[in-house]
């Protein structure tokens, strides 16, 4: 179902939906398939019935099911850019960094230093590079996501049935999230709820922050602690929410920021650290829990932890 770019001669299309588009609005649809083309054109388009679902009329909010066939009328589209290459450590991850893999969704070791989708200066991203180096499969959406510096299970839909399903699993209490975390300074409880609202910001820089406020959105995260070091406390955070850098934030208004975060973190503490060759965010996706979206069957996934952050805790003194 791929447009040929920058088309002489466009013809009308006859598209039949498969379940990679089923329950899909037709707007979104059309978007998403006419890269390039303005959606004045598209909502036009439908609006006089050039476009057409078994042959008949059909409103933008019209949910496609499969079997459906789609008329598309001649249109040219846009010129498709080139892609990116796809970086080697990347690519080894995508090829062998798998947790899970079944018919609906991909459970994926994410490596730190990646970003999971392009934006923002970022050209591409994980969820591209994976579309990349798999073109035969027709449909992957990044069910949630995770910081660039973040490490850990990813969730990644191969279905947009199952999408929705985990979607909804990730809305309620679904799905339990289990991060690791590295505090700077010693966190004195043994457990400790975190539960302050959060507010997206935009700093003099133009760079995205999040900070406490209470014109913000509900966010509550449990802080477990593991084991505590002489400069630091490593903990499991458990977010019950899945707020912007809710972790990293929460952590700050503790008192004891997330080790080598550059943007919520300790000056002082990121240098000492620094100091010793550590540079990445000590946070990792540890694990996720939630009922299979097709079987209903329990399931858990552990990414273990990366070498590099492994290496500085058996380097820390405990005490």
């Amino acid at each position: 179902m791929n447009i040929e770019s920058n088309q002489i001669n466009p013809q009308v299309q006859w598209l039949e939906i498969s379940d990679a588009n089923a329950e899909q609005r037709l707007d979104n649809f059309l978007i998403a398939y006419l890269k390039g083309v303005p959606k004045t054109r598209i909502y036009r388009m439908i609006r006089k019935g050039e476009v057409r679902v078994n042959k008949g009329r059909i409103d933008v909010s019209y949910k496609l099911m499969i079997g459906d066939i789609v008329r598309v009328p001649p249109v040219r589209t846009a010129e498709k850019p080139l892609a990116a290459i796809v970086q080697p450590t990347l690519r080894f991850c995508l090829e062998n960094q798998i947790l899970y893999e079944d018919d609906g969704f991909i459970v994926l070791n994410k490596p730190a230093g990646f970003a999971v989708h392009g934006g923002s200066g970022v050209s591409s991203g994980i969820i591209e590079a994976l579309r990349q180096i798999r073109p035969q499969q027709k449909f992957l959406e990044l069910v949630h996501r995770l910081d660039k510096e973040t490490s850990g299970c990813l969730l990644i839909a191969k279905k947009r049935s199952v999408l929705k399903i985990l979607h909804e699993l990730f809305r309620g209490d679904g799905i339990r999230k289990t991060y690791l975390a590295l505090l700077a300074g010693q966190f004195k409880h043994k457990k400790q709820v975190v539960d302050v609202p959060l507010l997206k910001n935009i700093n003099q820089g133009g760079e995205r922050m999040v900070v406490v406020s209470q014109a913000g959105k509900s966010a509550e995260t449990l802080f477990t602690r593991l084991s505590q070091f002489q400069e630091a406390t490593l903990v499991h955070a458990a977010p019950k929410t899945g707020r912007t850098h809710q972790i990293r934030v929460h952590a700050a208004w503790l008192g004891h920021p997330i080790v080598a975060d550059d943007r919520y973190g300790e000056d002082a503490v990121n240098k000492t650290f620094k100091q010793r060759g550590f540079k990445r965010l000590f946070l990792h996706a540890e694990q996720l829990q939630f009922a299979h979206p097709i079987s209903g069957a329990p399931l858990s996934f552990s990414a273990p932890l990366p070498e590099e952050l492994q290496t500085l805790l058996d380097h820390e003194k405990s005490l």
